[in-house]
């Protein structure tokens, strides 16, 4: 196949690779009129069996499931996970064809390692300086169909950033980063095809995508991998409410960086889609982006506290310890003070009907904060969700000037965690569960 000024070919001739095989050698034998600035783009699948990934598993969910680091999307059998490369991709990557019934194959362990080795090794064969690109196949999102992708690179310019430059009319590129690895990827398959047989292919006229020097191998394919914070799309579909709640933290220290109220709106919109009885809304959200509408409540509220403490005959020192555990709500750049109001709610005229309707309200309005939480932890926003205004109801009405009706029901603090969080205590669900 050719085009403006390159060409890709595959390489025949390749015998069957097994475990310890010398894949360079294999490659110079196929292809000995290689030549300086050629990039070679090589399966990982021979590259697997080559470096012994095959792995007798009777159960292909089983080695699913240990190559498996987080799920991000499941549909009936098939699963969409990151694996321990790093990359996000179908049953991780482990494969069930082309190797032996009752094996399957795993994607090689550290793939930019493997191409900087096929890499030496062509250099010391043949004495050439190519670029290696060690290739896997994947869907992709919004996108029918499969291609191949870069999963490991040696001396290749991986990425091609144009940030900075202009286009042809004048205009400032300021976000065009050009996969090179995963064009040159796609261009292989094109000649390799998936059943030919035909596992490795060249690409020969595009010799500025080599580094130059023959030692440097390039920062490596792993460099592609879209990370955690600039991932807008790390949730998966029927995943994405799961992963959110267990995502959802409670921080307690945050950074100076302003809340999004953009962010925290949206999130009240989850909230108020929470179940409630009898066709009711019976949520308020108070939002306190001021610091001076931050400070009268947190002021007033310790106030109040601190009587009654003293109240109680507790100590300063006492008072003091006490009054810190507040000090997540003075901290946090933005707080919300989700409310109950009871409109709607029947009256029976009895005490026990009338207790278990109000509490029928309490566990609507506790739905509520919990979607206002999940949704915030979406939004990459931390939270923590206090009970103190529940105590003061009179003062936080008054010093937010708030209708009678409205129940305070707790705080929650909002704002960029400062830290990474602590591991969160595994918790069996079995012990939470009896079956009837």
């Amino acid at each position: 196949m050719s085009g403006d000024g390159y060409r890709v070919w595959a390489v025949p001739g390749l015998p069957e690779v097994r475990s310890g095989d010398d894949l360079a050698e294999l490659i110079a034998a196929a292809e000995p009129g290689l030549a300086d600035g050629d990039v070679l783009l090589v399966t990982s699948k021979i590259v697997s069996k080559a470096e012994g990934r095959v792995l007798r598993a009777a159960d292909r969910e089983a080695a699913i499931d240990a190559e498996t680091v987080r799920v991000v999307a499941r549909r009936g059998t098939l699963r969409i996970v990151e694996n321990r490369q790093g990359l996000v991709m179908a049953a991780a990557g482990v494969d069930a064809s082309n190797t032996p019934a009752g094996t399957v194959l795993l994607l090689p362990e550290d793939p930019d390692a493997s191409a900087r080795a096929v890499r030496d090794g062509l250099r010391d064969a043949l004495g050439v300086r190519v670029g290696v690109v060690v290739t896997d196949t994947f869907g992709r999102p919004w996108r029918a169909g499969l291609t191949d992708v870069a999963i490991g690179a040696a001396g290749v310019r991986v990425l091609d950033d144009l940030r900075g430059g202009t286009d042809a009319h004048g205009n400032p590129l300021g976000a065009t980063v050009v996969a090179t690895a995963d064009e040159l990827a796609a261009a292989g398959d094109l000649v390799k095809g998936k059943a030919a047989g035909l596992p490795v292919a060249v690409v020969r006229g595009l010799p500025h995508v080599v580094t130059e020097k023959g030692a440097d191998d390039g920062e490596g394919a792993r460099a592609m991998v879209r990370g955690a914070r600039d991932d807008m799309f790390r949730l998966g579909t029927s995943e994405a409410v799961r992963l959110a709640v267990t995502q959802r933290r409670t921080v307690r220290a945050f950074t100076d960086d302003p809340v999004d109220p953009g962010a925290v709106r949206r999130a009240v919109a989850a909230a108020v889609t929470a179940p409630a009885p009898h066709h009711t809304t019976p949520w308020r959200f108070v939002l306190l982006e001021s610091p001076e509408s931050r400070t009268r409540l947190l002021d007033a509220m310790r106030d109040a506290w601190t009587e009654d403490l003293r109240r109680d005959g507790r100590t300063a020192e006492s008072i003091a310890k006490r009054l810190r555990r507040g000090d997540v709500l003075r901290d946090a750049p933005y707080l919300v003070v989700p409310c109950l109001v009871m409109d709607g709610s029947h009256h029976y005229g009895d005490a026990r009907r009338d207790g278990a309707e109000r509490e029928m309200f309490v566990v609507a309005a506790g739905a509520g904060v919990q979607n206002l939480l999940v949704a915030l932890a979406g939004e990459r926003l931390g939270s923590a969700w206090v009970s103190s205004t529940m105590f003061c109801r009179d003062v936080v009405r008054e010093a937010l000037g708030l209708p009678g009706e409205w129940d305070p029901m707790g705080a929650v603090a909002v704002g960029h965690p400062a830290g990474e969080p602590r591991p969160r205590p595994d918790r069996d669900a079995e012990a939470f569960i009896e079956v009837r």
